[in-house]
């Protein structure tokens, strides 16, 4: 996008009055330095059909520096018109919301506009279900149950160009990985994956027929709730299973 200047100065002689400039609304001191903080304002919208939840985002999201809730909206089609209509940097997205779900909403929101940064605020607390909206490519994931605090850093660090997972999201994804170990063939099968092997080859240096190596891959899979071999090589780092992955 190309921005057109304004041949005009942002800021004028202070002795410059209506009647210098007849038929132009008066000077006014600040109004260089307000338009160039209006450039720097990030504009918000909430979404979330519950009254009392987007109040209490309305009055946190006040408190912080340039940013502007510019639409509270309490269903899903809402959500998606005031996207489209303000192109916020954020949005502020309830998973479970009457005429379209937040999934809905969440893609209908990359269509329209892409740049857009949303954060799932939900109450949903299933590993399975959170899985599924970090690997949907969501910006950030809050409890509503997260002190305040925290759902203002979360803020903070996705309007900054970060992601953010809330501390009790990461707990209950690693709990569940932690209850789904790898056994030690799924663990060779894994290592030889990342390295690049395919099947044929997995199941030459294991001893086993890749039709057997296809089996783990999906098991591995699985239990990691991923479903593509970048995102298992990634969720396999953060645990620390790949660490003597060389030494097979």
């Amino acid at each position: 996008m190309t921005l057109k200047y304004s041949e005009k100065p942002l800021f004028v002689n202070a002795r410059a009055t209506a009647q210098d400039s007849p038929g132009r609304r008066p000077y006014h001191p600040n109004e260089g330095l307000e338009n160039l903080l209006e450039l720097n304002t990030q504009f918000v919208v909430v979404a979330d059909d519950h009254a009392i939840v987007r109040r209490s985002m309305v009055e946190m999201l006040s408190t912080m520096d340039r940013v502007d809730v510019v639409a509270e909206v309490g269903d899903g089609l809402g959500a998606i018109a005031a996207v489209k209509r303000h192109q916020p940097s954020l949005l502020l997205l309830d998973a479970a919301m009457p005429l379209a779900r937040g999934i809905e909403v969440f893609s209908e929101c990359r269509r329209w506009s892409p740049d857009t940064a949303v954060i799932l605020l939900t109450g949903f607390t299933s590993p399975a279900f959170l899985t599924d909206w970090i690997q949907s490519g969501v910006n950030g994931i809050l409890l509503k149950t997260c002190e305040l605090e925290e759902m203002r850093q979360g803020i903070e660090v996705v309007l900054a160009g970060g992601h953010f997972l809330a501390g009790q999201v990461r707990s209950l994804i690693n709990s569940e990985l932690a209850r789904k170990p790898l056994t030690l063939r799924e663990h060779q099968v894994l290592t030889l994956i990342v390295s690049g092997d395919r099947n044929k080859a997995i199941g030459e240096k294991l001893c086993i027929s890749a039709k057997t190596v296809e089996k783990h891959r999906a098991t591995i899979m699985q239990k990691f709730g991923v479903h593509s071999i970048s995102e298992l090589m990634i969720t396999a780092l953060r645990q620390g299973l790949l660490d003597d992955w060389h030494q097979l």
